[in-house]
């Protein structure tokens, strides 16, 4: 004859317990899961991606961790350094550009982000005029673009006399959360910057952020 064994009944304690394990277990791996998603740098723009230049190849620098050396015109002091990835690119000639992106920690933080940046660009030029007596500058809204959670491209112009004039293109989007700005430049006016050109730069620097 076979005897079944009858266990006693699990104890409140127990269940508890175990539900606290539980809870515990799926806490760090989220946890983990967070940690390695801020470790890996989101996808970023080519060379050939950018605008072309009518006599020079775009040269890409690699990925890096953390934000550039030199912070991009206009956004001083506007890119948190944690969670940021940076991108450089260079030409032969007088166009440079660069692309700074950022894993917030929510989507929350990272609608914040780029909203702070657009009005930082926006408020560029007349911030640039206050501090540099004599200069001339200007700037324009070149709209938004509907791509992930949406993108803005702006366009700042300053000179100074006796000096070259320089023209910036400023592109900043946002895909969950993750932010990216794609910052352009060269020598010259509003007028000269190739406009429709970025705009798909933009759009394809945030689609490129989380593949």
């Amino acid at each position: 004859m076979f005897r079944r064994s009858i266990l006693p009944a699990p104890t409140a304690a127990v269940l508890a317990a175990a539900a606290a394990l539980v809870l515990a277990t799926t806490a760090t791996t989220a946890t983990t899961a967070t940690a390695a998603t801020a470790a890996t740098a989101p996808g970023f723009l080519g060379g050939a991606d950018l605008p072309p230049h009518p006599s020079s190849p775009w040269y890409a620098g690699p990925v890096t961790k953390g934000l550039p050396e030199t912070t991009p015109f206009c956004l001083e002091g506007a890119l948190p350094a944690a969670g940021g990835w940076h991108r450089t690119f260079g030409t032969d000639v007088d166009a440079g550009a660069v692309q700074v992106s950022v894993r917030s920690a929510s989507d929350a933080s990272a609608a914040r982000l780029a909203a702070s940046l657009e009005r930082k660009v926006a408020t560029c030029a007349a911030d640039w005029l206050r501090r540099t007596p004599g200069g001339t500058a200007s700037w324009q809204d070149y709209g938004k673009l509907a791509v992930e959670e949406g993108a803005h491209v702006y366009g700042v112009d300053t000179s100074i006399p006796e000096s070259e004039p320089g023209v910036h293109l400023y592109g900043i989007g946002r895909d969950g959360s993750t932010v990216t700005v794609v910052m352009w430049g060269q020598m010259g006016h509003l007028g000269d910057a190739p406009v429709p050109a970025f705009r798909k730069t933009t759009t394809t620097a945030v689609n490129r952020l989380n593949p």
